[in-house]
């Protein structure tokens, strides 16, 4: 229980660190958040490995086993194949907890595949920033379920096409 209340709370003060960093109103957790999950989790529970120090890498391992699961739960691979076929004609999307959420809403009102699955997410809401967290989750989801590359470094992620 500590547990689930420690991580909601990292989850939560990322996301609201973030949002006043980008100078945004609204609160809403993005995937790039997760990352402040991997210390606080680490921190309450032990886990036995063969090589020491691999416990926060383990821990990543576990919120990306999550986010896939949840994604896959949600969505059927094959009604996103409109969002894939835009990442194959070329369009990058650069990712992170330093993109405002008026530039997820500008690419999902760009890339009409994409509106309508955020939009299953977000109950049709024009929030930027519940926009911008059902981005973040579709996009990592076609990353993990390996339909997307992705380059990620220092809380910045660019995904794009696999081709």
């Amino acid at each position: 229980m500590r547990l689930t209340v420690a991580n909601s709370e990292v989850l939560l003060a990322n996301a609201t660190r973030r949002a006043l960093r980008l100078g945004e109103k609204e609160v809403v957790p993005r995937v790039c958040d997760l990352e402040a999950l991997a210390a606080s989790t680490a921190g309450k529970i032990e886990i036995e490995s063969l090589e020491e120090g691999r416990d926060e890498q383990i821990v990543q391992n576990l919120i990306k086993a999550a986010v896939l699961t949840v994604f896959k739960e949600r969505f059927n691979l094959g009604a996103l194949l409109d969002v894939i076929s835009a990442f194959d004609e070329g369009r990058i999307v650069h990712a992170g907890d330093d993109v405002p959420s008026s530039t997820y809403a500008e690419l999902a009102a760009s890339v009409p595949a994409l509106r309508e699955h955020v939009g299953t997410l977000t109950k049709d809401t024009d929030s930027p920033a519940a926009v911008a967290s059902a981005v973040e989750f579709i996009l990592e989801g076609l990353h993990l379920s390996k339909r997307l590359n992705k380059d990620a470094t220092a809380g910045r992620a660019t995904y794009r096409s696999r081709g």
